[in-house]
């Protein structure tokens, strides 16, 4: 009697899953072995190669968004707002009014007297409501000019020689994670402050789309130092011999041999080497922790 093609079909089906199954149990168990056999005093590790690349030393800074242009409004007369003519976010021009004072003296007629614009921008902010009450010190309107940005921020001392006005940075900021902003170094302080030992500085950035906005805050990167063709390797992977000296460790057969290293430029992903290794040689990148000249080492991939 012939079998049903749909049994023969089922029958073929569960033939391949157990062969699978099977071939998966081997693997997992040659695996477990290799494992077992290693001595509880081996270390795994990864590895990678000593390299040539050209690297930049960065400095990160941080500081407060602001624009460029930032004029704070105020009424020229005593007496009472009559109208704000300008909402927030709306832009307005130099000379033009942003709101209208009803001057208050009794039995005298006076024509409201307008609040002015001293700059182009927009209106970032009204401080006051109609019928307030306000003088020549009281805060109308705050009008900002964020066609381009500035961020000041504080530059260590040591670095005052590696920085200049019109050296590049880029900006970035917590609401466009991933993304950039190009602008340079636009005013460098000529004194230090004494009691923190830093000098004031102020990147500018473009901001024609209008993203970056005042008082956002901002990390600022520098390039301090750059290094062409620098034989280099991962920055973990150089570690400290305790007695303030740097080491890395190569791997050599099943073993692990430290190498002194003199450490040039560093960045948050690579070290420089200027001496103690040469390109090719291969480097443990982790599994350092407790590792010694001369441990038992396994690499994994």
């Amino acid at each position: 009697m012939k079998m049903p093609t749909w049994k023969l079909i089922l029958t073929a089906a569960l033939i391949v899953g157990c062969a699978v199954l099977i071939q998966r149990h081997r693997s997992r168990t040659r695996e477990l072995a290799r494992l077992a056999a290693i001595d509880s005093e081996t270390f795994l590790v990864r590895t990678e190669k000593a390299q040539v690349r050209d690297i930049e030393e960065k400095l990160v800074l941080v500081g407060t968004v602001k624009a460029l242009e930032e004029a704070v409004l105020f009424p020229r007369v005593d007496g009472k707002l009559r109208k704000n003519l300008v909402a927030e976010g709306q832009p307005v021009l130099r000379d033009q009014a942003v709101a209208m004072v009803e001057r208050d003296e009794v039995g005298v007629v006076y024509e409201p007297a307008p609040v002015p614009s001293t700059i182009d921008g927009v209106v970032g902010k009204t401080y006051q409501d109609p019928g307030a009450n306000v003088t020549p010190q009281t805060p109308i309107a705050l009008v900002v000019n964020q066609s381009q940005v500035r961020v000041k921020v504080d530059l260590p001392e040591r670095y005052l020689g590696l920085i200049a006005a019109g050296q590049a940075a880029h900006l970035s900021v917590d609401a466009y994670q991933g993304r950039r902003f190009n602008g340079k170094v636009f005013r460098v302080s000529p004194v230090v402050d004494p009691a923190s030992r830093s000098a004031a500085i102020e990147v500018l950035a473009g901001n024609a789309d209008g993203r970056l906005k005042s008082g956002m805050f901002a990390v600022v990167e520098l390039v301090v130092g750059k290094r062409a063709s620098a034989l280099s390797v991962s920055a973990d992977s150089v570690q400290s011999d305790g007695r303030n000296a740097s080491v890395v460790f190569l791997a050599e057969g099943a073993k692990a041999a430290a190498r002194p290293v003199t450490v040039g430029v560093k960045t948050p992903e690579y070290a420089e080497i200027l001496r103690g290794i040469k390109p090719g040689d291969l480097i443990i990148s982790s599994g350092l922790y407790g590792l010694k000249d001369g441990s038992k080492i396994e690499v994994i991939e």
